[in-house]
């Protein structure tokens, strides 16, 4: 079944992040597009300096949430932080979350996840430089290479994308996730 993943980033993501997830993806046979603030194209964070430049496929202005079956929000430092300044970006990720659509975050990708008021009492990690500020905003840590939360995929650095992008390929052919009963086990107050 034909799926379409969007990718959210600007310049400064992490390329690793982008790359693998964009590729594994892109290898189930499904369409991925770079959604950006910026149409042309952004430049990737490689190895402690500035990488390749990546095609921009749409701007949030021209991207609907309707058309794509997930969101990856690749971390990197710079990325998130500029995304989540960005209202058409936040708006973009709300859209997922209100829609049960799964989305990816990884590294400080969920960064913007905290802007947009989405992690408070979710089960995540991230890398270990932002714990703090997702137990801030609200949400349940976990040190974990892959914690999956009703379609929330979270890993921590590169080096979890292997698993990561597993349990995003899983969640995204379960497809969306229905709101928790409070008779259902898993159900959290």
């Amino acid at each position: 079944m034909s799926k379409n993943i969007a990718i959210i980033a600007t310049h400064g993501f992490e390329e690793t992040e982008l790359k693998s997830p964009k590729q594994h993806l892109e290898q189930q046979g499904w369409k991925v597009d770079i959604i950006s603030p910026e149409s042309g194209t952004i430049k990737a964070w490689t190895d402690k300096n500035w990488g390749p430049e990546y095609r921009v496929d749409k701007t949030f202005d021209e991207a609907s949430s309707e058309e794509y079956d997930a969101l990856v929000v690749p971390g990197g430092v710079i990325n998130p932080d500029k995304l989540r300044t960005h209202e058409s970006a936040l708006k973009f990720l709300k859209e997922f979350f209100d829609q049960k659509k799964p989305v990816g975050a990884i590294c400080h990708g969920p960064q913007i996840l905290i802007d947009a008021n989405l992690v408070k009492g979710r089960e995540m990690t991230s890398v270990k430089n932002i714990r703090q500020d997702l137990i801030n905003a609200g949400a349940n840590w976990h040190d974990e290479e892959v914690v999956v939360d009703q379609g929330l995929v979270t890993s921590r650095t590169p080096k979890d994308l292997p698993a990561f992008n597993e349990k995003l390929v899983e969640e995204i052919k379960e497809g969306k996730h229905k709101d928790p009963v409070p008779d259902d086990p898993s159900f959290k107050v």
